[in-house]
């Protein structure tokens, strides 16, 4: 049973199931990535740190932490490029007191200045973690160029001198500007009726003030188009070679359809009985290879990899380019194939759905995305695709269309191929 209910500029979204004695909470926030300018990139990512710590009910953090063990609570938060959100997990005995929690987590932060201190310092942590991953600086160089007047909207981790000299002030600055009802969604996943869910939400949120919309002064920026096809050269201590080809491909918020023909799409050239796998990797020629298309409304990222040995990796992206260029061809994939990769896709998307207290994750990340309409109705969408469809999404973002191409190689192998980003364009 799923509702969303919306008063006085709230939004609440209950998803009752009684097979088990427990609930979810959670609030999901229309910030991340796509709000930060240089000046604030890796603020939403801390701010989501300084969550857990102490507000006007409970004074710090050691006292938060044994609060939650009181509560026998699972939690968590996460930020990405279009959501930053928060979750508990308990039993709905509890519900009221984990939502009281809730409220004076979101609305009554103290942001202490020795909290900030040690936190930033997990977080450049974390940002050490994913600096000794080689796939990180592959990313990031790919991104570099292909977000490249606004990179840091796609970076939701964050830069590290902006994070180290990051100050309370700022943070309540993200508060003020972001963590607002109107720029938020309660939601409540688990042993809880619509009735009482909205009940407790009015008592306990109720007087939450909404702010001004904060993108009408801080309005998203639209990423101009790959200006032309280059390459990138990324050295690593790494055994094979890695590419990855990016491009712009549509935003959910002004090309819906060409959404939903990407994600069968990419699921049908996905399968191992596909010729993409089978002339690339059951060949021999690659190790891996991979197309995906990721939702956003502000732009969503099309990227396509191969891993190949670096003596194979020439013909590697001299067949991906042959096997591009065939996408649109009417004898690429069958009907059947179109069929069972929409089946498929539905039957996944319906299972995901199991687990309440996980798929209200789910849900809170396609509320801040696209919108609760179209989560709603993506099963019934993914069935309405057209092999036309496709064909309009391939020709639209892929075909003929600027790209950036990012390779990963260790500095002997660059060296060994005498590798420059001129040569390796040619190899594709």
């Amino acid at each position: 049973y799923f509702l969303c209910g919306r008063r006085r500029g709230r939004t609440v979204v209950v998803i009752e199931d009684h097979s088990l004695p427990v609930v979810a909470i959670e609030i999901a926030v229309h910030n991340g990535a796509f709000t930060e300018p240089p000046e604030f990139n890796g603020l939403s990512h801390l701010y989501e740190h300084m969550f857990f710590k102490g507000n006007q009910a409970i004074p710090d953090q050691s006292t938060y932490l044994a609060r939650q063990r009181e509560l026998g609570m699972l939690w968590n938060g996460t930020t990405s490029t279009e959501r930053v959100n928060y979750f508990f997990t308990l039993g709905s005995d509890r519900l009221c007191e984990g939502m009281t929690f809730m409220s004076n987590a979101i609305r009554t932060p103290l942001f202490d200045q020795g909290e900030l201190e040690r936190e930033r310092e997990v977080v450049l942590g974390e940002y050490d973690r994913n600096e000794a991953n080689p796939y990180y600086h592959l990313g990031q160089a790919l991104d570099a160029e292909l977000w490249w007047r606004y990179p840091s909207r796609k970076d939701a981790l964050g830069d590290r001198t902006t994070i180290s000299n990051a100050t309370v002030g700022q943070m309540r600055l993200v508060q003020e500007t972001y963590y607002i009802p109107n720029n938020s969604a309660l939601f409540l996943a688990g042993d809880v009726t619509p009735e009482a869910g909205f009940a407790l939400a009015e008592t306990l949120f109720g007087d939450w003030t909404p702010g001004p919309d904060p993108f009408i002064a801080n309005p998203p920026v639209d990423h101009p188009p790959i200006e032309s096809s280059h390459a990138v050269l990324v050295e690593q201590d790494v055994q094979a070679a890695i590419a990855m080809i990016g491009w712009h491909g549509p935003s959910v918020s002004t090309d819906p359809t060409a959404t939903f023909a990407a994600d069968v799409f990419s699921f049908i050239i996905g399968q191992a009985a596909h010729r993409y796998q089978q002339n690339l990797v059951d060949s021999g020629i690659a190790l891996g290879v991979d197309l995906s298309y990721y939702t956003q409304a502000n732009t969503g990222p099309i990227r396509m990899s191969v891993a190949a040995l670096p003596n194979q990796m020439e013909n590697a992206l001299g067949l991906l380019r042959e096997e591009l260029s065939r996408f649109a061809d009417p004898d690429y994939f069958t009907d059947d194939q179109l069929e069972t990769a929409k089946t498929l896709l539905a039957v996944s998307e319906l299972y995901s759905r199991q687990q309440t207290t996980e798929w209200v994750h789910t849900v809170s990340f396609w509320w801040a995305v696209a919108g609760l309409d179209y989560y709603l109705d993506y099963v019934r969408n993914l069935q309405a695709v057209t092999r036309e469809d496709i064909v309009s999404y391939i020709e639209t973002y892929l075909l003929n269309q600027p790209y950036v191409l990012a390779m990963m190689v260790s500095p002997e192998v660059r060296e060994a191929l005498e590798l420059t980003p001129e040569k390796v364009m040619t190899w594709f």
